[in-house]
């Protein structure tokens, strides 16, 4: 396997830190590594490999010999910059929402749509961070059933928002705890020791961005435009990894024995699932961690084909860094780059 150039737009924020970790993990092949970001952070270097790599101004000409382009930065410089990259002749595999939706992109979980990969035209997407441990579940159900519907209610942490979030609430709770009162400035109100039941801007349908994302990045990736699916997007004040609580309708019956085993072999998860000890999945366990951890596998009361369970995985990793490695990883492997 040849050694590839890459870049990582993005690389001074918070999931930009996680790309560079999840490739010296991962032993990813690398012939060399261009650290890009804004302006603003020229003159900096990052660890790479033992060494300091600069940090370099993101332009139009960036991307001249670069075979592989991971970029988490906003979805206006995703949509300025990821055509230059994928017209330079590099595969962009793009972590904001600007090119999820587009028909003409591939929007990939490896576990579940890896042939997707396939029919790209530069430019892939990874999913929300809220999406991906979502379809994952819904995939290893599917293997022995077909899925009717899919209720989910998200608790998700300031990470998802970035770094400037995860200052908030640090300095939030200190000045509570002290007794005093915080003015919030990246989100609408408060979020220590507070839960914001709004993650992204409203639509004219009462949902949110975040939750109409996870919508219809869940019908593309399943492949099945028509699957019902509702979602209700909390932030809450944990600093890294999203939970959630899906109920699943199937079209049978399923026991919460057969759940679990699907759910067991699937690859990159774990089922925590033993309540007589206390063992369910938990954000402060699954942080750092690449698996998806799933538990509280239990019927559900209100319908006889019905699930309930509850879901943990690392937002920035398997929820993004980590999902758009291993989308490169096929890529590399299937002859895509």
């Amino acid at each position: 396997m040849r050694p590839y150039h890459i870049a990582i737009v993005g690389a001074t924020g918070i999931v930009g830190d996680r790309f560079i970790r999840v490739l010296e993990q991962r032993n990813f092949p690398i012939a060399s590594v261009r650290m890009l970001a804004s302006k603003r952070s020229v003159g900096r270097t990052l660890p790479f490999a033992g060494k300091q790599v600069p940090v370099e101004e993101t332009t139009p000409d960036s991307f001249k010999g670069v075979d592989i382009v991971f970029l988490s930065a906003t979805t206006e410089a995703s949509r300025v910059f990821a055509p230059l990259a994928a017209e330079a002749g590099a595969l962009v595999i793009d972590d904001s929402s600007a090119w999820r939706m587009d028909p003409q992109v591939p929007l990939v979980v490896p576990e579940v749509n890896p042939e997707d990969v396939a029919w790209h035209r530069g430019i892939i997407s990874t999913p929300n961070c809220s999406t991906v441990p979502l379809v994952m579940v819904l995939q290893a159900l599917r293997g022995a059933a077909q899925v009717r519907r899919v209720v989910v209610d998200t608790y998700q942490s300031v990470s998802g928002t970035g770094g400037a979030a995860v200052r908030e609430l640090d300095e939030q709770t200190r000045l509570l705890l002290g007794g005093e009162t915080p003015q919030p400035v990246v989100y609408p109100h408060p979020i220590a020791f507070n839960l914001l039941p709004h993650i992204d801007s409203f639509l004219e349908n009462g949902y949110t961005k975040e939750e109409w994302k996870m919508v219809q990045e869940t019908r593309k990736i399943l492949h099945d435009d028509a699957l019902p699916v509702s979602a209700t997007c909390v932030r809450v004040p944990v600093m890294v990894s999203h939970s959630e609580a899906v109920h699943v309708e199937l079209d049978r019956p399923m026991s919460t024995e057969e759940a679990r085993r699907l759910l067991a072999v699937f690859p990159g998860m774990v089922v925590q699932d033993d309540p007589a000890t206390n063992g369910y999945p938990m954000p402060a366990a699954a942080a750092g961690r690449d698996e998806v951890f799933v538990g509280r596998i239990r019927q559900d009361a209100s319908h006889p084909n019905g699930l309930a369970l509850w879901v943990v995985s690392d937002n920035l990793l398997k929820g993004a860094a980590l999902n758009a490695v291993q989308i490169a990883e096929v890529a590399v492997r299937e002859g895509k780059v």
